[in-house]
């Protein structure tokens, strides 16, 4: 994992690079705000550890070119411990704020909290080419388009893309989505299925469909990467 350390302040970046690294991050550093975005492209961080009060350009107007090309997260570094900083940088889009003076020990554990959480929702977004699946949000878009299910349907969706090309049967899908308790007929099962493979026509066959084996069941065919 690599982490970029934009601060102007040698002494304090030199510290903070010699505890990332026994942590096992490689670093790059900038001292500088006219040079930062510039490294941040060529050296592509997995976070960035960004001060407010830089030469050049500050934090804020960084933090903003970051945000219109990419969603790495953002670790402000500030003296200014006033809450509306704070509010500013994460309405901004930073992903933390940690005020000066700060223990380097206290950073480098800010740091895997935010890979932690990051992690956590990017695992919880799936792509399928043009079909995305957000299990957290509980949104479906194709081709940047929302799609909107009833929310027993979207809960099959959900449910085949956790096992992307297993095959469920009527009673597997009825039990693990409807819950056993339920007493309807398993036609439910044929019909939500036939719901959103109308809702997802648009979605290229060379990408993916939800499939059905005859004798078998049910699976959401995706193309393997």
């Amino acid at each position: 994992m690599k982490v970029l350390i934009i601060e102007d302040e040698q002494a304090i970046s030199q510290v903070l690079k010699v505890y990332l690294r026994k942590a096992g991050f490689e670093t790059e550093q900038v001292f500088t705000g006219s040079e930062a975005f510039f490294i941040f492209e060529r050296f592509q961080p997995d976070l960035v550890l960004l001060d407010v009060m830089l030469p050049g350009k500050d934090g804020w107007t960084i933090l903003k070119e970051i945000r219109e090309q990419s969603q790495t997260p953002v670790i402000m570094l500030t003296a200014l411990g006033d809450t509306h900083f704070k509010l500013d940088g994460l309405n901004g889009g930073a992903d933390d704020y940690i005020a000066k003076p700060f223990e380097a020990e206290e950073v480098v554990a800010r740091i895997k909290a935010v890979l932690r959480r990051v992690n956590q929702l990017q695992h919880a977004v799936k792509q399928f080419g043009a079909l995305q699946i957000d299990a957290t949000a509980h949104q479906i878009h194709l081709h940047g388009e929302e799609v909107t299910l009833t929310p027993r349907d979207l809960s099959v969706l959900l449910f085949l893309a956790e096992h992307p090309n297993q095959t469920f049967t009527r009673d597997q899908l009825l039990e693990h989505v409807w819950g056993w308790n339920y007493d309807g007929s398993d036609r439910a099962v044929d019909l939500s299925i036939k719901r959103l493979r109308k809702a997802l026509q648009a979605w290229a066959a060379d990408e993916g469909e939800i499939r059905t084996l005859r004798g078998l069941g049910y699976q959401l065919r995706v193309q393997k990467s």
